[in-house]
């Protein structure tokens, strides 16, 4: 963004340099994009874009290596954490990440990611939950809502067949090698410049070697909603954040003074 004096004219806001400068893939509205530029403005700002990798998951971001300008792996479906896991142990002065959806983490990905946090691996994970399987068609996920419509749930989530949705965050927080599991949201400028502040406290664990750490985001899927974006992003402030509350779910004492 350029703001414009008849005098000065100054560039305020622009792309982060561990973007790249092309069109992703995401759907009008999905807050994938969103998440992207906040992890990319935090490795900016801790320069740390050449000591960082990547892994990607199977699902909507799927194809995060070729937005990310800096290395990235393809792991095979729900096994980001463990490919994290073998880079972290050959490589132990980088900083490495995964970045999964909730259908690739907390579905067929969920003996990994409970292993990976019980073993204190010094990994950060970024979770995207939209309560829906997003890139083949909106089908319920572990962390659909009770009575949420989906493409497989199509008069809504049924607990009494279906079982209830998993608290990733919470279950996670509970495992002695979890350093710094959150949950944040991307419904709204606030929540935003606070997922920022939590991504960076994430890296900040993983750079003092203080364990696992996790960042949830709440995130939209306006196209398998069936909803606007803007309807969609009223939908996660009042039905998903009461059943996923935002909120520091194990924090360990070294990172005291960074809690937002």
């Amino acid at each position: 963004m350029t703001i414009s004096t008849p005098d000065v004219e100054q560039k305020v806001y622009q792309r982060p340099e561990a973007l790249l400068e092309v069109n992703t893939h995401y759907c009008p509205g999905c807050t994938h994009g969103v998440a992207h530029r906040l992890i990319a403005e935090v490795i900016d700002e801790m320069g740390i874009r050449g000591q960082t990798i990547g892994v990607a998951s199977v699902g909507c971001s799927v194809f995060a290596y070729n937005y990310f300008d800096f290395d990235f792996v393809q792991a095979p479906h729900g096994r980001a954490p463990a490919m994290a896991t073998g880079v972290k142990r050959v490589l132990p002065d980088r900083f490495v990440i995964t970045y999964q959806g909730d259908g690739d983490m907390a579905s067929i990905g969920m003996a990994e990611i409970v292993h990976a946090a019980a073993r204190g691996e010094n990994i950060t994970v970024f979770f995207l939950n939209n309560a829906n399987y997003g890139m083949t068609g909106g089908q319920m996920a572990p962390t659909t809502l009770p009575g949420q419509k989906t493409t497989s749930s199509p008069v809504g989530r049924d607990v009494e067949q279906n079982g209830y949705p998993i608290r990733t965050a919470e279950m996670l927080a509970t495992l002695e090698g979890a350093g710094y599991v959150v949950r944040r949201s991307l419904h709204d400028p606030k929540n935003i410049r606070l997922a920022k502040k939590a991504i960076r406290t994430a890296f900040e664990a993983q750079r003092r070697g203080l364990g696992f750490s996790m960042v949830e985001l709440l995130s939209v899927c306006p196209t398998n909603w069936g909803m606007t974006p803007v309807q969609a992003l009223h939908w996660l402030d009042e039905k998903m954040i009461p059943f996923y509350p935002i909120g520091d779910y194990k924090v360990h004492p070294a990172l005291a003074g960074l809690r937002v």
